[in-house]
């Protein structure tokens, strides 16, 4: 670079670099395309002093380099630096840039979204990434980002989730407890709603440090206070969906809020009961102590994948069962059959493993439980999911094992026969006073409608449709059409298309075809309009099960205005609590072992960040 960019420069705020400055004058002078001629002229005529300094630098210069060949000479005068990328790595940005923020604001984003520690940006590693991406930005410190930039995002982000609660008619919820690897207390709740345009949302809200008392009265009071904090009347949650623990269970029935059972829970729970044989107390334990053999030793670890390799089986790794992971036993069950023939080749060549070969009458055993648990674990992976209609499906899911997958079949074993109506005795027995509710919801999904609901409930159902419907005419704001509308939707007159979804729960469901209704011109009154609008709705042409309720919704809000309103009250609710147990996951994510003195309100402000961005 010419010495006589010693007597020039650029504006911090002029990023781009494009006017001169003299730093002696402060005067702009014109040099395009690398050409130094006007700044020597310039120092010529206007600064004889640097102009004679500055000659003195350049003769100096071009006597240290005279040794060089002149190939070398060449070549470098053909390379010669152009003023932008002399410049480039010398000025950092201003931090009031827009280039300097938005970098910035990127490196926030991936240090909540991703859960990765705020000290990462103090790694050297880390900054030579963010030299090498771009020399002219210069990293804040660690403090900047825990202090300023993480809850600046925060503020951001919580107007963002507070500005869309204060838009929604109904809400539900899910809530649980949890204990961080330091063995601190947290209370999380994470609310669920449809919004006008049809779309599903569910928001993490908060997670609470709670040092007190579990009791179902400390609890009901730290639920009220979150709710009041994001500024979210009680009157306004449809349901909240829980755990079956005794503490959580008091404080819902305390706040006198209606509480969903987990289907999750519940499933585990009845297959727990139902695992409560000998025989298969005796075949899963030593299942156990087979992975424990193979977790613990590298070099059946390595004989297996050799035998896996000559017997041609998936090279798969042997799991364990958790006693708090739903359908874990059943996967650690499933891997042990997979697997059995290999587990049997070496341990067969270790004489101090012998003893824990399976006998054929535990894997008897093992294959009736599996048999009968493996459609299960199907059903609780596709009800766990919070971006898509869940709740509806309960009461088609409870029909389908009463009907097909859990009804005793005639190669069943004893076991298997067994194990089938404990299972369904359980879950019949716990969902019996949650009928209601499953009803309306299943009432409410335009594939199923009364298709579940047993004949002698049928019209109460409606008639509570009916009256809750009454109850919402105060919170409407659109005027509403009388019931012509629905019938010409009835009769076939209004087809929007429908868009389907990715097959799952629903391709085990099938409406049967219903007939249509005629239209009537005549005046009604607002209940008997209700009432056929619910008729209407009930005969239009069946749904295909993979088609997405809440799209069907978006297409015929406008012909069952009345019932729409109350299917976006119903359907966002959640059918298990694994929203909150994702919010588990995330929190252990968060307080590693490296993060384990993390303050609560931090803790708060990470999780909220990583599950809402």
């Amino acid at each position: 670079m010419s010495v006589v960019w010693k007597y020039f420069g650029f504006k911090k705020s002029d990023v781009d670099q494009t006017t001169i400055i003299c730093k002696c004058c402060r005067a702009k002078v014109v040099a395009t395309g690398g050409n130094t001629s006007n700044l020597l002229h310039h120092l010529r005529h206007k600064h004889v002093l640097q102009y004679e300094e500055c000659m003195k630098l350049r003769s100096a210069s071009s006597s240290t380099s005279a040794g060089n060949d002149k190939v070398g000479t060449a070549t470098q005068n053909a390379t010669q630096t152009s003023l932008k990328d002399a410049f480039t790595k010398g000025t950092a940005y201003d931090k009031k840039s827009k280039r300097w923020k938005d970098i910035t604001n990127a490196i926030t984003f991936h240090l909540a979204k991703d859960m990765v520690p705020l000290n990462t940006v103090e790694k050297i590693g880390f900054k030579e990434m963010i030299k090498v991406l771009d020399p002219r930005y210069v990293l804040p410190s660690q403090n900047y980002f825990s202090r300023t930039a993480i809850p600046n995002l925060y503020q951001k982000h919580r107007a963002k989730v507070e500005a869309d609660l204060a838009t929604i008619r109904h809400f539900s919820a899910t809530t649980d407890l949890w204990s961080s690897r330091s063995m601190e207390p947290y209370l999380s709740l994470t609310v669920h709603f449809i919004s006008d345009d049809w779309v599903l949302h569910s928001h993490c809200l908060q997670t609470s440090f709670f040092p007190d008392d579990h009791t179902g009265e400390l609890l009901a009071a730290g639920l009220q206070e979150v709710l009041d904090s994001w500024g979210l009347s009680e009157h306004r949650l449809v349901a909240i969906t829980t755990d079956s623990g005794a503490n959580i269970i008091k404080a819902i029935e305390l706040n006198n809020w209606t509480r969903l059972q987990c289907f999750g829970h519940r499933l585990h729970l009845a297959i727990e009961r139902a695992m409560k044989d000998d025989r298969i107390q005796r075949a899963a334990g030593v299942c156990k102590k087979i992975v424990a053999a193979f977790s613990y030793s590298w070099k059946k670890r390595r004989d297996l994948a050799k035998v896996q390799d000559e017997l041609g089986l998936p090279k798969h790794q042997l799991t364990t069962e958790t006693p708090t992971r739903w359908g874990s036993r059943q996967m650690m069950i499933q891997r042990v059959l997979e697997q059995e023939r290999a587990i049997n080749q070496v341990l067969t060549a270790d004489k101090n493993s012998r003893h824990l070969i399976l006998r054929w009458q535990d894997v008897e055993v093992l294959e009736a439980v599996n048999k009968v648990l493996s459609p299960l674990q199907d059903f609780t992976d596709a009800l766990s999911g919070e971006h898509y209609v869940s709740v509806s499906y309960v009461k088609p899911v409870l029909h389908l094992f009463n009907t097909t997958i859990l009804a005793e079949e005639d190669d069943n074993t004893e076991l298997a026969r067994d194990v089938k109506r404990n299972i369904l005795a359980y879950l019949n027995e716990k969902y019996s006073d949650t009928d209601n509710l499953l009803d309306i919801a299943s009432f409410l999904d335009p594939r199923f409608r009364t298709t579940y609901t047993k004949k002698e409930n049928v019209e109460h159902v409606i008639s509570r449709a009916v009256e809750e419907i009454k109850s919402l005419k105060d919170q409407r704001q659109d005027p509403l059409p009388g019931p012509s509308g629905a019938a010409a939707a009835a009769a076939g007159h209004v087809a929007p298309p429908e868009e389907k979804r990715k097959k799952s729960l629903s391709s085990f469901f099938k409406k049967q075809s219903t007939s249509s209704m005629g239209c009537s011109g005549e005046t009604f009154s607002e209940e008997e309009n209700i009432k056929m609008e619910l008729r209407a709705y009930l005969q239009t042409k069946e749904v295909d099960s993979d088609a997405d309720p809440l799209q069907w919704w978006r297409c015929y809000q406008a012909n069952f205005p009345r019932v729409a309103k109350l299917a976006q009250q119903y359907l966002c609710i959640p059918a298990t609590s694994a929203p909150s147990e994702r919010v588990f996951s995330t929190g252990g994510n968060i307080i590693t072992c490296h993060r384990a003195a993390l303050k609560p309100d931090t803790v708060d402000c990470l999780v909220f960040l990583a599950q809402n961005l």
